[in-house]
């Protein structure tokens, strides 16, 4: 077999998490999340419950959503590209974007209320992503007016994909690749890859239990956007890994999604929060710190978030560890 059917096939395939990865994730919105908020002009918003999953963009001046207290998330619907998925109980998934910035933050919890305008969410987990996928991309590095809609969906290096569990919480991951290496179109489905990573999967551990995904893609530097959903199945069939190489090496497994449904169109989020040129980075911004904050928040949690928190106290650690991650794992 060579389709993933199970948790088991999953981590014979990618491995299993390390209990550390689970200490950056904290149930709040914190000082130096809403610092990053207050910077991020975009961000990758998702919606799901039993009827159904949705991804869309949101967009505006730097600080368009914002903490409304550690508990509450809140961002005008009129930012959204599509806010008609928002509905109180819904599951929400997010993913904030600062200018020339490779990690991002992303904030989960379910819709609490509707009014005047304004989404709020109810947080359930707040934590910093690594950079790998706008790294691939060079989503930072791209030019105003790249990428036409004709060329979708080859052409496309970035993408948000929307995935929910059994219980409804959603989860929106970041995937880059170069042009042509992130979404292929083969008998009659679309197919992405999985590069390597934390090992967390739960994307993948979302598809395993609830078979459905939603994503947007892009190009960098362009304002039009491909929206996909199907069915997903994952696969490690050599096969399917091979067309994705990157200086020979394959990717971990490769997602197929049947029946693909994609509508493309232009999106009045990114018109808005205009990222390309980049804006030059904001001052006050720090990703390691981030990570280091939110570990140090569970440092209470076990004797390995002691230990962790403990390690991290050397200057400069963090901030190496993740350079050199960036560098060598790639691929």
């Amino acid at each position: 077999m060579t389709d993933i059917t199970d948790i088991a096939g999953l981590e014979a395939c990618i491995g299993k998490p390390s209990g550390a990865v689970d200490l950056k994730v904290i149930d709040h919105l914190d000082g130096e999340a809403a610092r990053w908020l207050a910077a991020a002009p975009l961000a990758f918003v998702a919606f799901g419950d039993g009827d159904g999953l949705a991804v869309t963009l949101a967009g505006g001046a730097p600080g368009f959503a914002a903490a409304a207290g550690p508990g509450r998330l809140e961002l005008p619907a009129a930012c959204l590209d599509d806010a008609g998925s928002a509905r109180v109980g819904t599951g929400f998934g997010s993913l904030f974007l600062v200018p020339g910035i490779g990690e991002t933050l992303r904030v989960n919890g379910r819709v609490a209320g509707l009014r005047d305008g304004v989404i709020a969410v109810a947080v359930e987990e707040c934590y910093a992503h690594c950079a790998k996928a706008l790294i691939r991309s060079d989503f930072w590095a791209a030019a105003p007016g790249a990428g036409s809609a004709a060329e979708f969906p080859e052409a496309c290096r970035f993408m948000a994909l929307a995935t929910m569990d059994a219980a409804g919480r959603l989860d929106v991951s970041p995937k880059g690749d170069p042009a042509g290496l992130l979404l292929r179109r083969a008998d009659g489905a679309l197919w992405f890859p999985e590069r390597p990573g934390n090992r967390r999967t739960d994307s993948y551990r979302n598809i395993l239990s609830r078979p459905r995904l939603a994503a947007c893609a892009l190009v960098p530097g362009g304002t039009a956007v491909a929206s996909l959903s199907g069915r997903p199945t994952l696969t490690v069939a050599a096969a399917a890994r091979t067309p994705f190489a990157v200086e020979g090496k394959l990717p971990l497994l490769v997602t197929r999604v049947d029946a693909p449904v994609l509508e493309i169109g232009e999106s009045p989020a990114l018109a808005r929060a205009r990222p390309w040129p980049a804006a030059p980075r904001p001052a006050g911004i720090d990703p390691a710190a981030v990570f280091t904050a939110h570990i140090r928040l569970n440092r209470g949690r076990s004797l390995q978030a002691r230990l962790v928190s403990t390690v991290l106290a050397v200057p400069g650690l963090m901030e190496k560890g993740l350079a050199g991650d960036y560098k060598k794992n790639l691929y």
